[in-house]
């Protein structure tokens, strides 16, 4: 058609709107299915923790150790289904026996400590303010990371580390129901999560061993399981026959508990996997706040205002430091320039080296 002495192509102009539409809609629908993993991981997230809570301390089932040795076994198995039987997940092909037991190993016994204090933490202090204590992760990593010669020291990431310190102090002076033996268990927990995260660079990383959520159960669950033995017969075994015939515990909520803990693994992967660690770290932030609300309104847990100040600013420290670290790790990745021949292109102004 010839317009104003311009030639215009309807049909090749319908094509590309179409195209637009087409491309459109894909990022709709990626973003709505990035916003599903997001909330299935938020959701499953707090509803473990919150389950947890309530087996834990009034379901009548007071033995955190024999919990989460239930959620390993269970964990266990479906994982060995996913990687073994139904092969959706891929295990790490160079896995040895001597590999196993020098790397894998530390860490599922890292682990299986971090689990026993802080589900045990859940009998004596309030989901909420677990919550605002765990703020503290970030500080005790970099301090673990710098001992053991991970990490360089900074003086203004450690002025960072302290302000999250002494708004954590705040909120603990602002808790109404404090416990010493909680409050001992979960800074315990917090340590030894913080050595495992380490020993997670030094152990696995540095042999080039990458595990996602599924393959970590696969081969740490059952080293972890093993572990917990020990502590369960000496401490809790004996507590479980004095209350034999007292206890009438329904087996479908231990069963449900358990599924749900291999849930949140598995919307751990789906979320990493189709979206990014990052958008994990952010939508925990989110968790975190989500979290505060509803456990001190299920649980019936009052917050203090001089908590929530001191929260809010553990909670502003570490944004800021996970804000720091996403800058400098975009510098690190970001390619080099090459030197541009000055001579070569008369036009270019500046060398970037």
């Amino acid at each position: 058609k010839h317009t104003g002495g311009s030639l215009v192509d309807v049909p090749s102009g319908i094509a590309g709107v179409r195209e637009l539409s087409v491309a459109m809609n894909a990022i709709i629908e990626e973003a709505l299915w990035a916003y599903g993993y997001v909330a299935l991981w938020v959701s499953l997230s707090a509803g473990v923790i919150m389950y947890n809570k309530y087996v834990l301390a009034f379901f009548g089932f007071p033995f955190p150790v024999a919990l989460t040795m239930i959620h390993m076994a269970f964990c266990s198995a479906a994982a060995f289904l996913l990687v073994r039987v139904f092969k959706v997940v891929k295990g790490v092909p160079n896995m040895t026996r001597d590999m196993y037991m020098s790397r894998i190993v530390p860490i599922a016994a890292l682990f299986a400590l971090t689990l026993w204090f802080s589900n045990t933490a859940y009998l004596y202090l309030s989901v909420a303010f677990i919550q605002m204590v765990k703020a503290l992760m970030p500080g005790v990593v970099y301090v673990v990371a710098c001992v053991m010669k991970v990490e360089s020291f900074s003086r203004r990431t450690m002025l960072n580390m302290i302000m999250i310190t002494v708004g954590v102090c705040i909120a603990s002076y602002g808790e109404l129901n404090f416990n010493w033996t909680g409050m001992s268990l979960l800074l315990a927990s917090i340590v030894c999560e913080a050595v495992r995260v380490v020993s997670i660079q030094i152990l696995l990383t540095s042999a080039d061993i990458k595990l996602n959520s599924v393959t970590t159960l696969y081969y740490v669950s059952p080293a972890c399981f093993v572990f917990l033995c020990a502590p369960f017969i000496v401490i809790e075994l004996p507590k479980m026959m004095a209350l034999e015939e007292s206890m009438d515990l329904n087996p479908a909520v231990l069963l449900s508990n358990a599924v749900c803990a291999f849930g949140l693994n598995m919307s751990v992967y789906l979320l990493i996997g189709k979206t990014s660690a990052l958008t994990m770290n952010v939508a925990g932030v989110i968790k975190d706040w989500i979290l505060i609300y509803i456990s001190s309104l299920l649980f019936d847990a009052p917050i203090s205002n001089t908590q929530l100040g001191g929260y809010m600013l553990a909670f502003l420290a570490v944004c800021y430091y996970n804000y720091v670290k996403l800058k400098e790790r975009e510098v690190a990745t970001k390619p080099v320039n090459p030197k541009v021949d000055v001579a070569s292109n008369p036009a270019t102004t500046k060398v970037v080296e």
